[in-house]
């Protein structure tokens, strides 16, 4: 992803320019190249982030994730429910909590994007 990213930011007309008025390397790549990779990266990192919950949370309800007394989201959905009928809150409380610490996480790595990418800084 990185590699691409830069390949992709060095043809841009602005690296071109930029390099036929004289600028030195490093500051070409710490101004002009680097802002313009770092944002896929993170968004790739946070989604990243956001599928290693949910494959935890997968393996703890298998049941090869933590053993107790560790306490995991993936367990209390397991063991919730056999209760269903009785006591539905066991499991739907720590589905509520993935679902929301997934999407939120989502949600912080598409807010610091728009927030940081020089591209949409211009509009």
């Amino acid at each position: 992803m990185v590699r691409g990213s830069v390949l992709s930011a060095k043809n841009n007309a602005y690296v071109e320019a930029a390099r036929s008025i004289g600028c030195r390397d490093l500051r070409l790549v710490f101004r002009h190249i680097l802002p313009n990779v770092v944002m896929p990266i993170l968004v790739l990192s946070t989604v990243g982030f956001a599928w290693a919950i949910l494959i935890g949370s997968s393996l703890s309800f298998l049941g090869l994730g933590a053993q107790p007394p560790f306490a995991e989201w993936g367990r209390d959905l397991a063991e919730g429910r056999n209760y269903l009928s009785i006591a539905w809150w066991i499991s739907t409380f720590p589905g509520l909590a993935i679902m929301f610490t997934i999407v939120s996480i989502n949600l912080l790595g598409d807010g610091l994007r728009d927030a940081l990418d020089p591209r949409l800084r211009a509009r």
